[in-house]
C-alpha cells in the first residue's frame, strides 16, 4: 500500500508544480501574469477579464503599470489619452475609489501619483478622495513618501493650500532626517511658496550639504533646487554654482527642453555662466540634425537661437521658415518671442510667422496676445490688419481681466499700437486696480498713460482730463506705496524693473527718502543689489553709500566674489570715495583675487573698467584680462551674448586697454585697439550739437579766427573732444598752419603712433600747450548734484596725461542767468583758457 500512496501523491505533487510559478504567493497568479504583460493592452485585457477578483494590490499594480508603460515612451508616442478614456481604466478608477479605506499608505500615495500621471483630473471623485485619505495620515508618513504626495498636490497647482502647509511645517521639523537630496530637491520646489526666510536659508545649507556629499549629484536634483532658487527669488550663488557644475558634468545627455528650463531659471535670477553657456550651445548644434519634428525643432531653436553666431542663426531661420506652417499655437509663440529676442531681421520668416499667428489668434490667452505684439512690433513687421486684430483682441481682455499684473502688461502693450483713440473703458479698469499694485505695474501704466496724453489722448479734452486725472491717483499710490514700505527686500524686488520718466519725476526722492528710512536694513546679502539700483538712478547718496561701505566691510567674507563688482560700481561711476575708501576697494580685490578665472570673462571685463574709472589698477587683475587665453574665451561668449551686450562689452574692454596704457606704462600692456576704434570713427555717429556751435563761434571770436580752434578732435588714443586750440609760451593763440610738425609725445615716453586720422596733429612750441575745451552735459553729473561723474572724471585725467590742458565747461555753468549774454561767454571763456 505504501508504495502505491507515494504514487499517488508523486502525481499530485506534478500536477501541483505544472501551475506553480516561482515569485508567485500562495494562488495568487493575477499579480504574476500583470508583472508579465508587456503593454498596456494587455494590462487592460487581463483587468477586464478578472473586475470580480481585483484586490487593492491588483489595481494598484495594473495602475501603476499602465503609466510605467508610458514613461517608457517618449513624448511623442505616449497614448495617455487612449487609457484614461478605456472602459477598463473607468472600472480601475471605480475599484480604487471603493477601496481607499484598505489601502496602506505607500499604495496610497503610490495611487494618487500614477493616477495624476495618467491625467486623471484633480476634480475627479478618485483624486479627491485620495488627497483627503492622505491628509488624514501625513502625520506618520516618511520623508520618501511624504516628498511624493507633496509633488501630487504641486500637480493639482494646490501651491498655497493649508495641507500644503502643512507639509512645510512637517518639512521644517523633521528638516535634519532628510539625507537624500532627490527628496530634499522635491519637498523644496513643492512648499517655495509657503516658507519662511529662516526656513529658506535651513534648506539651502541642507542642500548645500548633500550636494557635497559627492553622493547626491544627479541632475534632475540640481535642476529642482535651482528652481527652487527661483520660486523663492534669491539668487543664492554658492548653491547655484554647485549645481552648474553638475549641470557642466551632465551635459552630453541634456536635451533642449531640459536646456530650456536651466536657462530660463538662470534668466531669472540673473545668474550667467560662460562655461555653460559655451557648453550649451556646442551641446545643441550636435542636435541640430536629430530635431526634425516641430515640437524638438523649436524647444531647440528657442533655445540655440539666442547664443548662436550668425551662420547658425541663418540655418535656424531656414529650417523654421519650411516648418512654420506645421507649427502649433504655442510653438508659434515660442518661435516669434525667441525671433524677437535675436532681433530678427529676415523679412520672408517674419510675415510667414506673422500669418500663421493671424490664424491662431482667438487660441491665445492674454499675456500671449501681449507677448506676440511686443514681438512683432519689436520686429518691425507690416502687417496692419494684424495690429489692429490683436488691438481689439487686447481690449477684449482687458475688460475683464481682474489680474493688476496682467491688466497693466495689456495697457502697456497697447499704449505701444498705433491708434488715434483709445478705448473709454480703459482708465477706468485702471482705475479699478491701482490700490492692488506694486510699484512695477503703476510704472508700467504711468508709461501707458503718459504716451497717451502726449499723443492727445484720443482727439477729445474730455478723455485727456480723466487721463491727467489718473495720472494724479497714480502718483499718489506710488508715493503712498513706497511711504508705507517696511522691508527693504521687497521694496528692492518690486523696485527692479521700474525706471524711466516717471519714476525720475515722480518716485525718485520719495524712494532714497524710503531706503534712508530702511537703512537697517542693509545687509552683506542684499548690498550689491541696493548698490546696482542705486547706479540705476544716476542718484549721487552719499549716506546710503557709507553705509554700504560700512556693510560690505564688516561682512566682506560673507558676500559671494561676483557681487564685489556691484558694490563698488557706484562709486566709481559716481566718482564718490567714502570714509574708509582705500580699506573698501582693497577688501573688495582681495576678496574676488583667488576667484579671476571663475569669473564669467564678460563680467571681469567690467569689473576691471569699474576699477579703472576710479585709478584703480590691480596688476594680477590687468595681466588676467589682457592675457591670450582669457581674450580667448571672452572671444568666444561674445558670441553667446545679446547684440547689445556684445557692444558694450567691447567698448569697456578697449576703453581699460586705453586706461591701462596711459595710466599703467609698467604693466607693458599692448594696445590693440586701433582697427576697431578705426570702425567706430568709419560709423559717422559724431555729431555737432547747438551748444557746441555756439562755443565754437564764441571761441572764433575770443582766438581771433576760425582757423585757431578745431572742432570734433580725435585725440591719441581715440578719445573725442569738443574743441582744441593751441597757445604759445606766452598764452597767445596759434593757428593751425602755423603749428611745428613734432607728434605729440606722452610725458618723454615712446611718441603713439599715430594712424593717417591723426596725421594733422602737431606738437605746440616749447613752452606752448595745447587746450582742449569739453562741455559737459547733464550726463557727465550726478543727476541730483553738480558733482562730476567718474566717466568724465576719468577722461580729464587721460587727456592730461597725454599733455593736454583740460578745460571742462559745466552745462549748469553755461546755461545760467549770469552766463546770458554773449560778452558773459566771452569773459567766461576768456578766463577759463587764459587764465595763469
Amino acid at each position: 500500500m505504501l508504495p502505491l500512496k507515494m504514487l499517488r501523491f508523486k502525481h499530485i505533487y506534478y500536477l501541483s508544480m505544472k501551475f506553480y510559478h516561482p515569485g508567485v504567493k500562495g494562488s495568487d497568479l493575477l499579480c504574476y501574469q500583470l508583472d508579465n504583460c508587456s503593454n498596456e493592452d494587455q494590462v487592460l485585457d487581463l483587468v477586464g477579464k478578472n473586475k470580480a477578483k481585483l484586490a487593492v494590490m491588483h489595481v494598484g499594480r495594473a495602475i501603476e503599470l499602465l503609466w510605467q508603460f508610458q514613461k517608457e515612451k517618449p513624448q511623442i508616442l505616449r497614448s495617455i489619452d487612449y487609457i484614461r478614456n478605456h472602459s477598463q481604466f473607468m472600472v480601475l478608477r471605480v475599484l480604487a475609489e471603493n477601496k481607499i479605506d484598505q489601502m496602506d499608505d505607500e499604495t496610497l500615495v503610490d495611487m494618487l501619483y500614477n493616477a495624476l500621471r495618467l491625467n486623471v483630473e484633480p476634480h475627479d471623485s478618485l483624486v479627491q478622495q485620495l488627497v483627503m485619505e492622505a491628509w488624514g495620515r501625513i502625520e506618520r508618513f516618511g520623508m520618501p513618501m511624504l516628498s511624493k504626495f507633496a509633488v501630487c498636490l504641486t500637480d493639482q497647482h494646490l501651491y498655497h493650500s493649508p495641507l500644503m502647509g502643512e507639509i512645510a511645517d512637517i518639512v521644517s521639523r523633521k528638516l535634519e532626517s532628510i539625507h537624500d537630496a532627490r527628496i530634499l530637491s522635491s519637498l523644496m520646489l513643492s512648499i517655495s511658496a509657503l516658507i519662511s526666510k529662516c526656513l529658506r536659508n535651513r534648506l539651502i545649507k541642507k542642500a548645500e550639504f548633500l550636494l557635497d556629499t559627492g553622493y547626491s549629484s544627479q541632475f534632475n536634483n540640481s535642476r529642482r533646487i535651482v528652481q527652487f532658487l527661483r520660486n523663492v527669488k534669491f539668487s543664492y550663488r554658492p548653491l547655484l554654482e554647485k549645481c552648474n557644475a553638475i549641470f557642466l558634468q551632465s551635459i552630453k545627455g541634456l536635451d533642449a527642453d531640459n536646456i530650456s528650463i536651466i536657462l530660463g531659471v538662470y534668466q531669472s535670477l540673473h545668474f550667467n555662466n560662460c562655461d555653460f553657456r559655451l557648453a550649451v550651445k556646442w551641446r545643441l548644434i550636435e542636435l541640430i540634425n536629430t530635431q526634425t519634428d516641430p515640437t524638438s525643432f523649436v524647444r531647440l531653436f528657442a533655445v540655440l537661437g539666442p547664443l548662436s553666431g550668425t551662420v547658425v542663426r541663418k540655418r535656424l531661420e531656414s529650417a523654421a521658415l519650411l516648418m512654420v506652417e506645421e507649427f502649433s499655437p504655442s510653438q508659434t509663440l515660442a518661435v516669434i518671442e525667441t525671433m524677437a529676442e535675436m532681433e530678427c531681421r529676415n523679412p520672408q520668416l517674419i510675415q510667414q510667422v506673422a500669418s500663421t499667428l493671424s490664424k491662431h489668434l482667438d487660441m491665445y490667452k492674454p499675456l500671449d496676445a501681449a507677448k506676440i505684439t511686443q514681438a512683432l512690433l519689436s520686429l518691425h513687421c507690416q502687417k496692419p490688419e494684424l495690429y489692429a486684430e490683436l488691438r481689439q483682441m487686447l481690449i477684449r481682455y482687458l475688460h475683464v481681466s481682474v489680474v493688476p499684473y496682467e491688466i497693466s502688461m495689456l495697457t502697456r502693450v497697447l499704449s505701444q499700437l498705433p491708434s488715434p483713440r483709445t478705448d473709454h473703458l480703459i482708465p477706468a479698469r485702471i482705475d479699478d486696480v491701482l490700490p492692488q499694485c506694486n510699484l512695477s505695474d503703476l510704472n508700467a501704466f504711468a508709461i501707458a498713460i503718459t504716451k497717451w496724453v502726449r499723443n492727445g489722448s484720443s482727439y477729445q479734452p474730455s478723455t485727456a482730463a480723466v487721463h491727467v486725472k489718473l495720472l494724479q491717483k497714480l502718483n499718489m499710490c506710488g508715493l503712498e506705496r513706497l511711504q508705507k514700505a517696511n522691508d527693504l527686500d521687497r521694496l528692492l524686488e518690486e523696485l527692479k524693473y521700474v525706471g524711466g520718466e516717471w519714476f525720475e519725476e515722480v518716485l525718485a526722492e520719495e524712494t532714497m527718502a524710503s531706503f534712508e528710512r530702511l537703512k537697517g536694513q542693509i545687509t552683506w546679502s542684499n548690498v550689491a543689489e541696493l548698490a546696482l539700483f542705486l547706479t540705476k538712478t544716476n542718484c549721487l547718496h552719499t549716506g546710503l553709500l557709507d553705509q554700504i561701505a560700512s556693510v560690505t566691510l564688516q561682512h566682506i567674507n560673507k558676500i559671494h566674489f561676483s557681487a564685489t563688482y556691484a558694490i563698488l560700481l557706484p562709486f566709481n561711476v559716481f566718482n564718490y570715495d567714502p570714509p574708509q575708501a582705500e580699506d573698501l576697494f582693497e577688501s573688495c580685490v582681495q576678496r574676488s583675487r583667488p576667484h579671476f578665472n571663475s569669473f564669467d570673462p564678460h563680467l571681469l571685463v567690467l569689473f576691471g573698467y569699474s576699477l579703472a574709472l576710479a585709478s584703480y589698477f590691480p596688476e594680477d587683475l590687468i595681466k588676467t584680462i589682457f592675457s591670450v587665453n582669457f581674450l580667448t574665451k571672452l572671444d568666444s561668449q561674445l558670441d553667446t551674448l545679446s547684440d547689445v551686450l556684445n557692444m558694450r562689452i567691447r567698448l569697456r574692454l578697449m576703453e581699460l586697454n586705453r586706461a591701462v596704457c596711459l595710466e599703467c606704462p609698467e604693466f607693458q600692456t599692448t594696445w590693440f585697439h586701433d582697427r576697431y576704434c578705426q570702425q567706430l570713427l568709419n560709423k559717422g555717429n559724431v555729431s555737432i550739437g547747438p551748444v557746441q556751435q555756439q562755443i565754437h563761434e564764441i571761441l572764433g571770436q575770443l582766438l581771433g579766427g576760425s582757423n585757431y580752434v578745431k572742432a570734433a578732435v580725435f585725440t591719441p588714443y581715440y578719445y573725442f573732444t569738443d574743441f582744441e586750440c593751441v597757445l604759445d609760451k606766452h598764452r597767445r593763440p596759434i593757428p593751425y598752419v602755423a603749428q611745428n610738425t613734432v607728434f605729440l609725445s606722452i610725458n618723454g615716453r615712446e611718441p603713439w603712433r599715430p594712424d593717417k586720422e591723426f596725421l594733422e596733429e602737431k606738437y605746440p612750441p616749447p613752452g606752448g600747450e595745447r587746450v582742449v575745451v569739453e562741455f559737459l552735459n547733464a550726463k557727465a553729473f550726478c543727476k541730483n548734484s553738480h558733482h562730476i561723474k567718474g566717466e568724465a572724471a576719468m577722461k580729464k585725467r587721460h587727456l592730461e596725461i597725454l599733455g593736454y590742458r583740460v578745460i571742462q565747461i559745466p552745462h549748469f555753468e553755461w546755461n545760467s542767468m549770469e552766463l546770458s549774454t554773449k560778452d558773459a561767454w566771452i569773459e567766461y571763456l576768456k578766463q577759463k583758457i587764459f587764465a595763469e
